[in-house]
Protein backbone atom coordinates (compact mmCIF):
# COMPACT_ATOMS: atom_id res chain seq x y z
CA UNK A 1 0.00 0.00 0.00
CA UNK A 2 1.49 3.61 -0.97
CA UNK A 3 0.34 7.23 0.15
CA UNK A 4 -0.35 9.59 -1.91
CA UNK A 5 1.02 12.90 -0.50
CA UNK A 6 0.18 16.72 -1.41
CA UNK A 7 3.23 18.73 -0.95
CA UNK A 8 2.88 22.43 -0.28
CA UNK A 9 4.19 25.53 -2.19
CA UNK A 10 3.81 29.41 -2.31
CA UNK A 11 2.12 29.46 -5.49
CA UNK A 12 -0.84 27.16 -5.68
CA UNK A 13 -3.80 28.52 -3.96
CA UNK A 14 -5.64 26.61 -1.01
CA UNK A 15 -9.25 26.63 -2.65
CA UNK A 16 -7.76 24.39 -5.93
CA UNK A 17 -5.40 21.94 -3.49
CA UNK A 18 -9.34 21.29 -2.00
CA UNK A 19 -11.14 21.19 -5.12
CA UNK A 20 -8.02 18.36 -5.93
CA UNK A 21 -8.80 16.67 -2.66
CA UNK A 22 -12.64 16.70 -3.80
CA UNK A 23 -12.18 15.58 -7.30
CA UNK A 24 -9.75 13.38 -7.45
CA UNK A 25 -9.58 11.47 -3.66
CA UNK A 26 -13.14 11.89 -3.41
CA UNK A 27 -12.53 13.82 0.06
CA UNK A 28 -15.83 15.89 1.74
CA UNK A 29 -15.73 19.72 1.62
CA UNK A 30 -14.50 19.34 5.81
CA UNK A 31 -11.82 16.21 5.15
CA UNK A 32 -10.49 18.04 1.94
CA UNK A 33 -10.31 21.77 3.91
CA UNK A 34 -8.79 19.67 6.94
CA UNK A 35 -6.27 18.20 4.55
CA UNK A 36 -5.54 21.42 2.33
CA UNK A 37 -4.96 22.82 5.99
CA UNK A 38 -2.13 20.06 7.01
CA UNK A 39 -0.28 20.85 3.54
CA UNK A 40 -0.16 24.64 4.21
CA UNK A 41 0.88 24.15 7.68
CA UNK A 42 3.02 21.02 7.88
CA UNK A 43 4.08 21.50 4.39
CA UNK A 44 2.57 17.83 3.09
CA UNK A 45 -0.79 15.92 3.75
CA UNK A 46 -1.89 12.15 2.96
CA UNK A 47 -4.39 12.11 0.29
CA UNK A 48 -4.88 8.34 1.16
CA UNK A 49 -3.49 4.89 0.92
CA UNK A 50 -3.91 2.51 -2.05
CA UNK A 51 -2.75 -0.04 -3.97
CA UNK A 52 0.81 1.14 -5.87
CA UNK A 53 -1.95 1.25 -9.20
CA UNK A 54 -3.78 3.31 -8.31
CA UNK A 55 -1.53 5.55 -6.33
CA UNK A 56 0.60 6.02 -8.70
CA UNK A 57 -2.39 6.86 -11.28
CA UNK A 58 -3.98 9.59 -8.64
CA UNK A 59 -0.42 11.03 -8.50
CA UNK A 60 -0.40 11.28 -12.48
CA UNK A 61 -3.79 12.72 -12.75
CA UNK A 62 -3.44 15.73 -10.11
CA UNK A 63 -0.16 16.28 -11.95
CA UNK A 64 -1.69 16.48 -15.12
CA UNK A 65 -4.36 18.70 -14.07
CA UNK A 66 -2.43 21.13 -12.09
CA UNK A 67 -0.64 21.96 -15.02
CA UNK A 68 -2.88 22.12 -17.33
CA UNK A 69 -4.60 25.19 -14.71
CA UNK A 70 -1.00 26.27 -14.43
CA UNK A 71 -0.15 25.34 -11.16
CA UNK A 72 3.27 23.88 -9.84
CA UNK A 73 1.15 21.79 -7.08
CA UNK A 74 3.34 18.35 -5.97
CA UNK A 75 2.14 15.15 -5.50
CA UNK A 76 4.04 12.34 -4.85
CA UNK A 77 3.96 8.79 -3.39
CA UNK A 78 5.54 6.68 -0.45
CA UNK A 79 5.17 3.54 0.80
CA UNK A 80 2.83 3.29 3.49
CA UNK A 81 4.01 2.15 7.43
CA UNK A 82 3.25 -1.30 8.17
CA UNK A 83 0.56 -1.61 11.14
Amino acid sequence: MFKVILLNDDYTPMEFVVHILEKFFGKSSEDAFRVMLQVHHEGKGVCGVYPYDIASSRVAQVAQYARARQHPLQCVLEPADDA
